[in-house]
Order: C-alpha cells, then sequence, then structure tokens
C-alpha cells in the first residue's frame, strides 16, 4: 500500500515539496513543478497509509485525530496548506472518484427534514457551551466577522457585522424580526436593544436556547425578544424582516426552494430577508468527507449559482448581493490563535483526540478560504421591487465612517 501512496503523491504534489516519513523510516521527498509551501508529514503505521490511499479527504483528518499522521518539521496549518492547495490542481484521480461519488450521493447526505435537521444540528451546536467561550468573542458570534479596516479587533470585527446586517435590514422601532437559527442570541438582542425591534429567534440548539434566553433575562429584554425551540418549517406567521446568519449552510440544497418559499410566504409584502451563508466560487460541489463526519453533519457551502436558481423559483427579489472574500479567513485565524492559547482547557473538558479534531477543522477551516475559493455572501431578498432603496447609499449612512 506504501507504493500505491507513493505512486499518488507523485502525481498529487504539483505546487511546493512536500516532505514523507514512511512507518518503516524511509523518506521520500514530493516536489511539484510549481512553486509553493514546503511542509512534512510523519506516517506512524501501515494502516494510517493505507487509509490515505484509498479515501484521503477522510483518512488524512482521522490520521491525525488518532496520531497515526502528524507534522514533521512544520505546524499542522502549514502541512494542510500544502495539501490543500495541491487538491485544487485537476488530476487526481482516487480523489476525484471518491468526489464523484459524493456528488451523486449528496441529495441523500443533505438531507435535513425536521427530525435530522435537530440531530446534526445537536451534534455540533449542544457540545459544551463552555468550548466556544476559548475562542470566539465576547457576544458569542459563531460567523463571519466583518473587518472594515482590516485590522480590528474579534470583538469590534462582530460588532461590525451586526452593524453592516442591521444596515441591510432596513429597520425602523417596533418592526417584527424573525431571527432563523439565532445561535446564543448576539443578533436578535442587538437588534432589539439597539434599533428597537421585536424580535423572535429560533433555534435547534438545546444549549444556545438555554443561553439566548439567559441572556434575554439579563439584560431585560424579555419583552422584546423571545427565543423558541423551531424549525424554521414550522413557523406560520408573517414579519416585516427575516435575518438568518449561517444557518443556511445547514439547510441541504434539497431544500432550498422550500426555504425561500417560506421566507416569501412568511415576509409581509414590502418586507426584507438578510441571508448570510458560506459560499464557493467554484460552482456546485460536496462536503469534504471528514467535515461532514465530524463537524457539519448534512452540512453545505452552495455555489451563487445553485442559491439563486431557488432564489428565481420563488419569485423572490435579490435586491443586493455582497461577497465577503477573506473576511471569515481573519476571523477564523483570530479563533484559532485563541483556540490554540485556551488548548490545555479544551482538553480538560473533553480529550486530547477531540482537541486535535477541533484544531484541524479551524486549520482546515481558514484554509477553505484562503486556496479553496470559500467566501461569504450575503443576499438581501424581498417579495416588492420596491422595498429598499433604489442605491445602496442607505447602507453606508446607517453604519457611519470607518473609526481610525
Amino acid at each position: 500500500m506504501n507504493r500505491l501512496l507513493d505512486r499518488i503523491l507523485r502525481h498529487f504534489i504539483s505546487s511546493g515539496r512536500l516532505h514523507v516519513a514512511w512507518p518503516d523510516g524511509a523518506q521520500t521527498v514530493y516536489e511539484g513543478s510549481k512553486p509553493g509551501p514546503e511542509a512534512g508529514m510523519e506516517l506512524l503505521d501501515s494502516a494510517s497509509a493505507r487509509a490515505l490511499a484509498l479515501n484521503p479527504g477522510l483518512a488524512f483528518g482521522e490520521g491525525y485525530m488518532n496520531g497515526g499522521i502528524r507534522p514533521k518539521g512544520c505546524t499542522l496549518y502549514q502541512l494542510l496548506d500544502l495539501l490543500m492547495l495541491n487538491a485544487m490542481s485537476p488530476g487526481h484521480l482516487p480523489e476525484q472518484i471518491a468526489a464523484s461519488f459524493r456528488y451523486a450521493c449528496r441529495g441523500w447526505i443533505q438531507f435535513n427534514p425536521v427530525k435530522r435537521a435537530r440531530q446534526n444540528v445537536a451534534h455540533h451546536y449542544d457540545l459544551d457551551s463552555r468550548l466556544y467561550d476559548l475562542f470566539l468573542d465576547k457576544d458569542k458570534q459563531y460567523s463571519c466577522a466583518y473587518f472594515r479596516r482590516g485590522d480590528e479587533t474579534l470583538d469590534e470585527a462582530q460588532e461590525a457585522k451586526k452593524r453592516h446586517i442591521a444596515s441591510k435590514l432596513l429597520l425602523k422601532p417596533g418592526m417584527e424580526v424573525l431571527d432563523i437559527g439565532c445561535g446564543w442570541g448576539g443578533m436578535g438582542l442587538t437588534l432589539a436593544r439597539d434599533y428597537g425591534a421585536i424580535v423572535t429567534g429560533i433555534t435547534l440548539s438545546e444549549e444556545q436556547l438555554t443561553i439566548a434566553r439567559q441572556r434575554a433575562r439579563d439584560e431585560g429584554l424579555e419583552g422584546r425578544v423571545r427565543f423558541e425551540m423551531l424549525d424554521y418549517r414550522n413557523l406560520h406567521r408573517r414579519f416585516d424582516r427575516i435575518v438568518s446568519v449561517g444557518m443556511f449552510e445547514h439547510v441541504g440544497v434539497r431544500h432550498y426552494g422550500e426555504f425561500f418559499d417560506i421566507l416569501k410566504n412568511s415576509l409581509v409584502d414590502d418586507g426584507v430577508a438578510l441571508v448570510h451563508s458560506i459560499g464557493r466560487n467554484d460552482g456546485p460541489g460536496t462536503t469534504n468527507p471528514w467535515i461532514n463526519k465530524y463537524i457539519f453533519p448534512g452540512g453545505y457551502s452552495p455555489s451563487l449559482s445553485e442559491v439563486f436558481t431557488a432564489v428565481e423559483k420563488s419569485g423572490l427579489w435579490v435586491t443586493d448581493c455582497e461577497i465577503l472574500r477573506l473576511h471569515y479567513a481573519k476571523t477564523i485565524a483570530i479563533w484559532r490563535e485563541r483556540f490554540a492559547a485556551n488548548r490545555a482547557r479544551a482538553v480538560a473538558l473533553y480529550d486530547e483526540r477531540f482537541a486535535r479534531m477541533f484544531e484541524f477543522y479551524l486549520d482546515a477551516a481558514e484554509l477553505s478560504f484562503r486556496v479553496q475559493g470559500h467566501m461569504n455572501f450575503q443576499l438581501q431578498i424581498s417579495p416588492g421591487i420596491d422595498a429598499v432603496p433604489l442605491t445602496r447609499d442607505y447602507m453606508a449612512e446607517a453604519e457611519g465612517p470607518v473609526s481610525q
């Protein structure tokens, strides 16, 4: 099996240089024809080498988690940088076959009826909330921040993200707002406290719901913010505004039409919705099998072509679309630093294998935005052609000047 993996790596590394230490002590250097980063990898047992040859998308992360694969002479981030960069080059037959199979099955993989959606959410969002305190900002915003200058602190950039979204919602005091996938409540509380909205936040996470409700009580906002355990498909009311941040990735391709139909039916005629999601710039694809198994089961970052097709069929207007390219890479870079500084606490909460899993996830997530074409998009949507002003000037006016 070492010979098979050797042949695969000789074709795989087209940029940069990879040093591999084999289980028997042998050393091999794979050098691409194009310049790129340099990193090393140590394979500690034959089982890890065999798995890597047969299913690299899953086996590399599992091998790192289980201790069968480790970086050699570099960090995990540097090793992933090299491997993920080369994975974008065409012609890697084993992974192409695996990706084609995943694509053929993605309708089932991303099939998220109400019961399954709840299970998928619990897998990640019902982890001990103290874990997220190790790396998130003080408002517990678990989504892409917004760097207007580029050198903001995480807290500043997350506050800027909320202001940016609020500017697109064109809020007036007393408006009723639905927050789909409300997380730990930060967005809903901000819209109620700072903009006078009456907010209904819905989630499928027990852990997040408990904390969001407590935060509303602590801030004295229970009369303006209500958080509920509810699937968006089971809420039959109309709202002035709808916001959804970091939830669309969990909808599933088969459900996009249903999602936008529900948005249309849940908005008043001149209502406005803002959907903030991770996306991809290279057309429809699939979710990495390791991410699907260990981090976000049923999750998927869509291409804009998939999203716009569903919006068009719903009859909604896309009144604005903004692409945030490297904002999430900058966000996750800060999360990685914070998690690394608190890694011992993560081990104490769970164990060493879990800490390896989470650091692998954060490293790979950041690099997906830097070298693999991921981005964030914000869609402003309305049933009405004239629900928002003719130009985007109102957004800048609402956000105010960039502070120095």
